[in-house]
Order: structure tokens, then C-alpha cells, then sequence
């Protein structure tokens, strides 16, 4: 009850900061479903898809950092309500796509100007500036909860309908769906009139944008983050992009795909919120190594086995427990290591790794696939990058521990 007497007064930034998160984010690790039904349609190869995808998260990554220092200049809700209409365009174009261009640039460009102003890296900037430091981590937790339940409503609402009508019914209703994100980026915008809170001793303060990227630059453990995040991306999106292709070559059922990317979004609501509640009273580094390590455990367990639906649904479960933990965990550490007030350009710093390795996973697995015939070179890869970064993420974080989040200088 005392912590929503806390956040009561900036209720409607958290809400439409959630909303926003969560149809950017369920949007987009929903794009796969419709990878077989397009490419066959309309004349492209899957790697051609997937290059669109690579270039959604290639724009993305590159795109964070700028979008988070214009939030610092111009204010959050201007750069979160033009990603709002990047992301209606962009599906838009890809509803109506008649060829591999439409395709690059709708689910790509588009697509991935807009995540870079409308999901993780600034919904969580807006959300640790609208609440006290004591409350951020587990806040940080909720608003990424919030968001994971995008991919639990889409992929089946997707699949439905693009089972029932056509692929290109199935992106329209995605498409009146994400008309809801501009007065989700309204209400999140309020959060411009918020105060900054009291500088700690580490907060960065009024300094430029460069004199700011040379100091998170110059952070071991922010470097160490960094390159480990590139293996998170990597791996997710293998998963978001090729997952339903790989269920469809092993004969299952298409629905499978679906269930299982939305059984990935509801346990992402639990590991969410159990990792924001752990970062309040753990190394937030060491846990991101310990997600790292256990995802490519699970992966390496998962794609060894011949699937069936009740170990794809397993799988999907586990995966997603350990999935968006990775939110308020990264942003939580950049916020303790730098302050807020560059928090969503410092974060979109370490994203830009994160994109790098969604990259590969996307591109690189559908050029794997298209040259073996097989997905298996491309987990393989996964899997030995996944424990490589995990295992030296979790060293540094002991070796180099930070001072517990509640001990700092307010």
C-alpha cells in the first residue's frame, strides 16, 4: 500500500509508459509469425526477411543513443509520440508490401527508428525519473512486466489472423493496434514536468553529450556490460526471428509458434518483476552474467531434443523468465553508475552492442539456414557466445563489485 501511495502522483506516466512498452516490444518479437506466409506470397527468400529484421535492430541500436540525448534537449514526449507514428508507417508499408523493399523499409527502418524512441531504453528512462531512487528497481521491474505482456497478445492475435484472412490482415490488425501507442507516448511525456532528483556522487550532472559518452566510455564495468549485452541480442533475436520457421520445418503445428512467443511474454511479466525486485539487493552485473549462463544452458537443452509442444512450451516459459529481467537490470545499473540525466543516451550506448548482436542472431542465423539447410550451426554459436559473455559478465561483477543500490549517497 506505501508503495502505491509513492507512485500514485506519476501513475499515468508509468501506465503510459507500460502501454507504449508493451505494443513496441510484443509488435516487434512478433514480426517472425509472419516470415513464412510473406516470403512464399510475395517472392523473397528468408534471408532477404531476416536482412529487413537485421536492419530494424542495426537502426535501432544506432539510432538509441541519438534519440536519448534529443530526450535531454527536446524532452521525452516530441521523440516518443514521432516513434509512435514511425511505428503505424512502418507496418503499414509492411501490410501492403509487394516486394523486398517495402519489406526493408517498413519492418525495417521504419520499424527500428521507432523502437529506438519508443521501447526499452526510453520507457525505462521515463520510468526511473518519475520515482524515487528507494522504489526505482522494483519499478523498473513493473513497467518491464507491463511491457512483456505485448508479445502474450500479439503473436496470438497475429496468427489468428493471418491464419483466418491472410498475412497482410494479420499486420492491419497490428496496425490498429498501434494506433493506441500515441496517447500512450502523451501520457508517458508528462513525465517532462518531473524534477530531476538530487545529484549522488556519481551522477555525470549538466555536462555535454560528449564529455558524457567519454565517461561511460571510461567505466570498466559499463564496458564490460556493454560487450556482454551484445550476446542478449543476439540470442533473442535468433529466437523472435526463426523460432516459428524452425517450428514449421519440424512439422508443428503454426499455432505452436505463437503460443509459445506468447508463453514467452507471460513469463516475462514474472521474471521481470523478479529480477527488479532482485536488483534492489544484488549485484544487478552479477545477475545479468547468471541470465546470460542460463539462457544458453536452456538453449543448448532445447535445441539438442527433437521438439514436441510440451518442451517448446517448457522452453518458451524458461526463455521468458529469463528474457526482459534483462530491462530494469541494465537500466538500473546505468542509472546507479551515471545518473538520470543521461541515463536513456548512456543506455542507448550499451544498446547499440545489444543491436549488434541481433544482427547476427537475425541475419546471420537466415544465411546459416540458407546455406546448410539447418538451424544448427547458428544455436551452436548461441550457445558457446551466450556462456563465453555470462561467465566473464558474472566474473567482472565479483571481482569489481558495486556498492548495494540502497547504501548510495542520495
Amino acid at each position: 500500500m506505501s508503495l502505491l501511495r509513492t507512485l500514485r502522483p506519476t501513475l499515468p506516466i508509468l501506465i503510459g509508459a507500460s502501454v507504449m512498452l508493451t505494443l513496441s516490444m510484443g509488435f516487434r518479437q512478433s514480426l517472425g509469425i509472419f516470415l513464412q506466409p510473406l516470403t512464399r506470397d510475395i517472392h523473397i527468400s528468408v534471408s532477404d526477411f531476416t536482412l529487413a529484421i537485421a536492419m530494424q535492430n542495426l537502426a535501432w541500436g544506432f539510432l538509441q543513443p541519438l534519440a536519448g540525448a534529443m530526450t535531454v534537449r527536446y524532452g521525452f514526449r516530441p521523440i516518443m509520440m514521432a516513434g509512435a507514428v514511425f511505428y503505424i508507417a512502418g507496418l503499414a508499408l509492411m501490410a501492403s508490401a509487394q516486394g523486398f523493399l517495402s519489406v526493408m523499409i517498413g519492418a525495417g527502418v521504419l520499424i527500428g527508428t521507432s523502437l529506438a524512441c519508443t521501447a526499452a531504453a526510453i520507457a525505462m528512462s521515463v520510468a526511473a525519473r518519475a520515482v524515487p531512487a528507494t522504489v526505482r528497481s522494483t519499478v523498473l521491474g513493473m513497467v518491464s512486466a507491463a511491457g512483456s505482456l505485448g508479445a502474450l497478445l500479439s503473436a496470438p492475435i497475429g496468427q489468428i489472423l493471418s491464419e483466418g484472412y491472410g498475412w497482410r490482415t494479420g499486420l492491419v490488425g497490428f496496425v490498429i493496434l498501434s494506433l493506441v501507442m500515441l496517447p500512450a507516448a502523451w501520457f508517458a511525456g508528462k513525465v517532462d514536468k518531473v524534477p530531476l532528483p538530487a545529484r549522488s556522487v556519481d551522477d555525470i550532472g549538466d555536462t555535454s553529450a560528449g564529455v558524457a559518452v567519454k565517461v561511460a566510455l571510461g567505466n570498466a564495468s559499463f564496458v564490460v556490460m556493454t560487450c556482454a549485452y551484445f550476446v542478449c541480442g543476439m540470442q533473442l533475436v535468433f529466437l523472435t526471428t526463426h523460432l516459428p520457421s524452425y517450428l514449421a520445418i519440424c512439422g508443428m503445428d503454426p499455432m505452436l509458434s505463437a503460443q509459445t512467443l506468447g508463453m514467452i511474454g507471460g513469463f516475462n511479466v514474472l521474471g521481470s518483476l523478479f529480477f527488479g525486485w532482485a536488483g534492489e539487493r544484488w549485484n544487478k552485473l552479477a545477475l545479468l552474467g547468471a541470465i546470460y549462463v542460463f539462457r544458453s544452458l536452456i538453449l543448448a537443452w532445447y535445441f539438442t531434443l527433437p521438439p514436441s509442444p510440451a518442451s517448446t512450451l517448457l522452453f518458451g516459459a524458461l526463455m521468458g523468465f529469463l528474457w526482459m529481467g534483462v530491462g530494469p537490470l541494465v537500466a538500473g545499473a546505468v542509472a546507479e553508475m551515471f545518473g538520470l540525466q543521461w541515463q536513456a543516451m548512456i543506455q542507448g550506448l550499451a544498446f547499440m552492442s545489444h543491436q549488434l548482436g541481433s544482427f547476427l542472431g537475425a541475419y546471420g542465423g537466415g544465411l546459416i539456414y540458407d546455406a546448410l539447410g539447418s538451424y544448427t550451426m547458428a544455436w551452436r554459436i548461441g550457445v558457446a557466445l551466450g556462456l563465453a559473455g555470462g561467465i566473464v559478465q558474472v566474473a567482472f561483477a565479483l571481482i569489481r563489485p558495486s556498492r548495494p543500490p540502497l547504501l548510495r549517497t542520495a
